[in-house]
């Protein structure tokens, strides 16, 4: 009788895991997709205020959250993953510039969800590889969700997706009197090609490994004689280092700017608003994704997360700002839409 409620218990608690692992994925896919529709409409010129004004909202978020949890121990270790994610976010103008924002998220897209993926799933950079209990199914979950990125981004003849639209603006469709003219568009084709391609690798890179220096400080603490032994496995206690981290490299960065502008740095106060809310929905999709790695871990979140923010973006574009029209793109939307559900569910099915 003991032994059938201890397992009955089991497969509640297991229940009760996947359901709040799957709805803050769900979370975090809706408010990715979403972040950047606040700043539609608003010049952001070269990116370097904005990305400032949003590191800020997300800071703030984490110190809400660091309140909520009763402030846990603090590990500066975890501030590297945000130094890696907002270093790979300054690279974003430049490769929007150069390549497109269209085949810049399909590059960075793909490579991060391979790196989060992978390092997760093998055990990269002195971490815990991740097992589950159908890895075929988890294969086949993070190979579909690569090609759903790739199907997201595949260029069409027929109007711009909202994904290939300049969503977070550098002004880059304006030819004439442009006043944030960079050192890209200096850059012959092949040039701008060559690094556009090999910064979007780098950026995909650095997202995906983001989650790598909590998750090591995780592993390490359930181990003796480690200096990270009895750390947190609660995934949250780590948001505000790791959101600290990207608010000071943010900082620093936007200050490196200033000085190479030399204290004319490209400000535009309409862009502070939207610019801030667009970093509260990072913040809180990024927070559904620290929660999805606990109760679904990271080799599953992964796939799951970054595959379906590209189709939310699109869908804003179809049913509010009704820039994707023609059939071929509403059947290309469709088929994403199939493969990123065949990729979750593969992915979903691969921890049960």
């Amino acid at each position: 009788m003991d032994s059938w409620q201890g397992n009955t218990s089991s497969v509640s608690s297991n229940v009760t895991d996947l359901t709040i692992g799957f709805s803050s994925s769900a979370i975090a896919v809706i408010l990715f997709g979403t972040n950047f529709v606040p700043v539609k409409k608003f010049d952001t010129g070269d990116g370097m205020f904005f990305q400032w004004i949003l590191c800020a909202a997300i800071w703030i978020v984490s110190l809400i959250v660091n309140l909520i949890q009763n402030s846990p121990r603090f590990w500066p270790l975890a501030m590297v993953g945000g130094f890696l994610w907002a270093t790979g976010n300054i690279t974003v103008v430049p490769i929007v510039k150069t390549i497109g924002l269209g085949l810049g998220l399909l590059i960075w897209a793909s490579f991060n969800l391979l790196t989060g993926w992978a390092s997760s799933r093998f055990g990269w950079f002195g971490i815990d590889p991740e097992e589950v209990p159908k890895p075929v199914l988890n294969y086949i979950g993070a190979g579909l969700s690569v090609l759903s990125d790739v199907q997201s981004s595949s260029p069409s003849s027929e109007r711009t997706p909202l994904l290939r639209e300049n969503s977070i603006n550098t002004s880059e469709h304006r030819d004439e009197n442009r006043s944030d003219v960079s050192w890209v568009d200096n850059l012959s084709p092949f040039g701008k090609r060559i690094i556009g391609c090999s910064l979007a690798v780098v950026a995909g890179i650095l997202y995906g490994s983001s989650f790598v220096p909590v998750l090591y400080i995780k592993d390490h603490g359930r181990k003796n004689g480690t200096t990270y032994t009895g750390a947190s496995q609660f995934d949250l206690d780590y948001v505000f280092a790791h959101f600290s981290g990207i608010f000071l490299s943010s900082t620093i960065y936007f200050l490196i700017y200033c000085a190479v502008m030399k204290n004319r740095p490209k400000v535009f106060p309409e862009a502070i608003i939207p610019g801030f809310v667009s970093g509260v929905l990072w913040a809180i999709a990024s927070c559904c994704w620290f929660i999805a790695n606990r109760y679904l871990s990271a080799v599953v979140s992964f796939p799951i997360i970054t595959a379906g923010p590209g189709f939310i973006a699109a869908m804003w574009g179809v049913l509010v700002f009704k820039e994707i029209k023609g059939l071929k793109n509403y059947l290309l939307l469709l088929t994403a839409f199939c493969v990123i559900l065949a990729g979750s569910l593969s992915t979903a099915f691969s921890k049960v």
